[in-house]
């Protein structure tokens, strides 16, 4: 399964979540804030990514999901994956990555990874929760960490991971309507799964990093 390869992009939409979209007004900074400071039941999505996997097996990971603060609206800055990556060439990503024996928490692995990626400055970056871990068919354990940024700030991405940093309103990826649900067949008879794309101008979101984002929706809609 992990070197089975496809173009998600030529898949054809089984159906669209349909959600509604949250309300501008739990969209900005402060409303934000305010929900991650709250303990509110929610129900998260499973993914079928980490099935048949043991804890034992898996890698700890985390990124930073990075909201930005702009006067039109809140952003999610993201990036585009270098297509010479032996995995996950070329698709969009949140900057993070492997943790390391000197990293003292998921955080600090989201914080360094993001300034070695992308160059962003922790000086810039607020810290306001955490999503619940999602495992990657890759086999890590990823923790999404969630964070409000301030600009002006200057991003130097590293040439050697990341081909582009862009960003994406949040309005628009907290809309149930831009959810597709597409599904691939397997090889061998291994079944079928399904999975969530976000496509966005040139850019098409998928796989870990839209499943991430529903989960961001789901807490936000609480």
């Amino acid at each position: 399964m992990a070197k089975f390869v496809f173009d998600p992009t030529q898949l054809p939409v089984a159906s669209l979540a349909g959600e509604a979209p949250i309300a501008s007004a739990r969209l900005t900074p402060a409303a934000l804030r305010a929900r991650f400071a709250q303990t509110l039941a929610w129900v998260p999505e499973t993914s079928d990514e980490g099935r048949g996997m043991l804890p034992g097996q898996l890698r700890r990971a985390a990124v930073l999901v990075p909201l930005v603060e702009r006067p039109g609206g809140v952003t999610v800055l993201l990036t585009r994956r270098t297509d010479h990556l032996s995995s996950h060439a070329g698709q969009i990503s949140f900057p993070g990555g492997g943790a390391e024996e000197r990293d003292s928490s998921p955080i600090e692995t989201a914080l360094r990874e993001t300034e070695e990626e992308i160059g962003l400055a922790r000086r810039h970056i607020e810290i306001i929760g955490v999503l619940p871990d999602y495992t990657t068919i890759s086999s890590y354990r990823v923790t999404p960490v969630v964070a409000l940024v301030q600009p002006p700030f200057v991003l130097q991405p590293d040439p050697g991971e990341v081909a582009e940093a862009f960003e994406v309103p949040l309005a628009f990826l907290m809309d149930g309507l831009n959810h597709q649900r597409r599904v691939i067949d397997l090889p061998q008879g291994a079944g079928s799964r399904a999975f969530y794309t976000m496509p966005y101008e040139q850019y098409f979101i998928w796989g870990a990093t839209a499943a991430m984002l529903r989960n961001l929706f789901h807490f936000l809609r609480a």
